[in-house]
């Protein structure tokens, strides 16, 4: 199970056509445009996976008190590689992520 979640709202993601790429640009450019910082989690859950990842916007720092598996290590790598690890990552970058998620 996927849970995207902007501000305080949130979406479940199950298929690729569940990503709606005008409210995530909404929420995000929005948000921008009030000056308000940008936080976005995305919540993995499923027999392998079980993590949240979380914009800079967001505050706190790295992650739980584990090393990552494989399967979390590469969903990690992809978030990074999609520069949403940047506070100025765009809603293309999240959308692409979460359509590469989706197919892993």
């Amino acid at each position: 199970m996927v849970t995207l979640k902007i501000g305080n709202d949130s979406r479940e993601i199950k298929t690729t056509s569940d990503i709606d790429e005008g409210w995530i640009n909404r929420q995000i450019n929005g948000r921008r445009a009030d000056r308000l910082s940008v936080c976005v989690q995305v919540t993995i859950r499923d027999n392998e996976l079980d993590m949240i990842l979380s914009t800079p916007g967001c505050g706190g720092g790295p992650g739980g008190g584990r090393q990552p598996n494989p399967s979390e290590q590469s969903i990690i790598d992809l978030w990074a590689k999609r520069k949403l690890n940047d506070p100025n990552f765009t809603g293309g970058n999240l959308v692409a992520f979460l359509h590469q998620l989706l197919k892993h």
